[in-house]
Formats: C-alpha cells, structure tokens, sequence
C-alpha cells in the first residue's frame, strides 16, 4: 500500500517536473508574415530653450526649417535667420503587425546635428516612411527626453542622452500593410534560436495539441504548418490556438563574457572536464621623478634636470595550482571555479584558457 501511495505521488509530479522548463511556443518563434516594419522620418524640434543646433554648423536644420515654413505659406527666400531653439532630428518607430489606420504608435528622435539638449522640445508634423518609400505614418508631439545638462562659466555636468527622446503614442498610422492572413494555406514557423531538437519538439507538440499531423520540421530553424489540416475556422484561430503551446527549448551550451563590466552569464548546460589551474598577478611599477638643480648665485649656469627613475616589480599571491574536478551540472561548474577564490575579471582570464585548453565544453562569447 505505501509503494502504491509513493508511486502515485511520483506519478502526479512528473507532469510538473516535465513542464518545469517549457515555454511558450510564441516566445520561441516568430509566425511567417506576422512581424512588424521600420520607420523611418527626417523632422524638425522647436522650442528649445536656446540649445538647439548652430545653423551655420548645421546648414541642413535651416533648410528644412525654409521648407516648412514655405509649405506654411511663409515665404522666406533670400531671408537669414538664425534661431537658437530649433535642432534637425531622425524619428523612428515600428509599425505592429496589422495596425490600423487611426490607431498610434511610440516614436523614437534623435538630434542629428550639435544641439545640446532636446529637452522640452516639441516635434513638427513629420511623415514616417517605410523601406518602400510609401508614408505609413505621421509624428508630432512633445519629447520627453531621458537627461539634463546644467552648464556654467567654467564647468558643465551631462546625466544621461539629453539629445534623444521618446513621444509616447506621438506617431498615428495613415496607411496599412496589405496583407491578407485568411488566404494562409500553409504558415513557417521561424525559429529564434535554430536547433534541430527545439525544432522536432514544437512539430511533437502542435501535432499533439491539433490530433492530427499538421506540422512538419523542414530544417533547424523552420517548422511547416498545413492550415487546412487544423480544421481552424481562420488562419488566426490556429495561429491563436498554437502560439500557447508549451515546449521545453534545447539550447547550446554557451558562456557569455563582458569584460567592459566583467559579468559572466553561463548557460546550464555548461560543463568543465578535469583540469589543473594555477593564477597570480604580476605588477611593473615605473615612476618619474625628475629633479630641478639650481646653479650657483652670480653665475652664468642654467638650471639643470636630473632624471630620476623608480622601478618596483611586484608578484601578488596568487592562486597554487588546484584541481577543478569534473562536473556534470551548472551547480558544481560555479562552486569549482568560485573554490579558485579569484575575482571577477580573473575568473575571464581563466575560463579563456579553459576553452584554449579544451576543458571549457562550451561556446564561449565575448562582448
């Protein structure tokens, strides 16, 4: 009777334990044709306060600032001006799959000429354009930029980029994308990360899910779906049924280095073969200090310079030579290198020279 309870205690928790890891089937692939598109516009800010671009830096910011104002019935030809508190910007966004016209989408801009700040600024009307050169959207608003300059006679003090920002919902849609999902027959799903295994369980799992075999692995980062095949009322109820399919992701080995900030990611499948590690630091020292020798009072000489030079070699204690064992999860992999008791940075140097070695089982990337 107990090995019946605990059999089916087991029984009950393998499930969980299987679903542990997976993840959602839109969160590892993209769908064929449901995917977004750049914008891309070239504008105008005014109403900075006297931080805007140096017109005779910045010969453009003037002429587009004649266009608009001719396209406004102001005529300026032959005019010179030279206001302070107008700056030429890039505005960019992405158009969402199927938006419609009406509805609004966040813009990015960024100065493109010498303005300081496009704090406060407001952005004038400006057309967004595709990579087709057709306009799907227009831009306007009031910038919220992410820093702030204080600036006096002698010293100036910048926190963050004062000379980008964002306008919340400031690009409204005017043009859609023609395209007509319910005439699918068949849909590839792409895969984010392409592995073969990854791939053959999502067509396990949507065959499953759908009862029937309507997905078909074509290589490592392509998964075929026959729409007809689900019996979906529409091609967006399959795609609706699919995307919240869970499969548990196979992933490479990798460890993942920035030496700018000395963070090291390692993936769980990371393993190290049985090696020997020795690590110690070694410092050269070299400073001048020349010395000033003054001639004799009544004299002709001239002072003289005496180089001096001091030269200090220094050997820190470093790490003996220790045995990392072999290991067989990420678990031990952290403890055996944290047992070396080296920081950060050194830890880069070493796990460099493990994959040199051939002990480091693993794709080893450096930012």
């Amino acid at each position: 009777m107990l090995n019946s309870l605990r059999l089916l205690i087991v029984l009950l928790f393998l499930p969980m334990a299987v679903q542990a890891n997976a993840i959602r089937l839109k969160d590892l692939v993209e769908f064929d044709g449901v995917r977004g598109n750049d914008l891309v516009g070239y504008g105008l800010v005014v109403g900075l306060n006297g931080t805007g671009d140096g017109l005779r830096n910045s010969p453009f910011t003037e002429e587009i600032m004649s266009n608009i104002l001719e396209r406004l019935g102001v005529n300026v030809t032959g005019e010179q001006f030279r206001p302070k508190n107008v700056a030429a910007v890039f505005v960019t966004a992405a158009l969402p799959p199927f938006a419609r016209v009406g509805s609004t989408v966040d813009v990015a801009v960024s100065a493109i000429g010498d303005s300081k700040s496009l704090l406060g600024g407001t952005l004038i009307m400006t057309p967004l354009n595709a990579a087709d050169g057709q306009i799907y959207a227009v831009a306007q608003g009031s910038i919220l930029a992410g820093g702030v300059v204080a600036e006096g006679e002698a010293a100036t003090v910048t926190q963050g980029v004062p000379t980008s920002g964002v306008i919340p919902s400031g690009g409204r849609i005017e043009r859609e994308i023609d395209f007509d999902l319910s005439s699918l027959t068949t849909m590839r799903l792409a895969l984010r990360e392409p592995d073969f295994t990854t791939a053959d369980r999502i067509e396990r799992a949507i065959n499953a899910e759908f009862g029937r075999n309507v997905a078909l692995m074509r290589d490592s980062g392509t998964v075929e779906i026959d729409i007809i095949r689900t019996n979906a009322r529409s091609t967006a109820h399959a795609i609706g049924r699919m995307e919240n399919v869970l499969v548990e992701p196979q992933r490479k080995a990798r460890v993942v280095v920035d030496q700018r900030s000395g963070t090291i990611v390692m993936g769980s499948d990371v393993r190290i073969s049985r090696v020997a590690v020795a690590q110690g630091n070694l410092t050269l020292r070299i400073e001048e200090a020349p010395l000033v020798v003054q001639p004799n009072p009544f004299t002709d000489a001239q002072p003289v310079v005496v180089p001096r030079t001091g030269v200090g070699l220094e050997e820190e204690e470093g790490v003996q030579l220790a045995e990392v064992p072999e290991t067989t999860s990420l678990s031990e992999v952290v403890s055996g290198l944290n047992a070396l008791g080296v920081s950060p940075r050194d830890m880069i140097d070493i796990l460099k020279s493990l994959k040199a070695a051939g002990a480091l089982h693993a794709e080893f990337v450096v930012r």
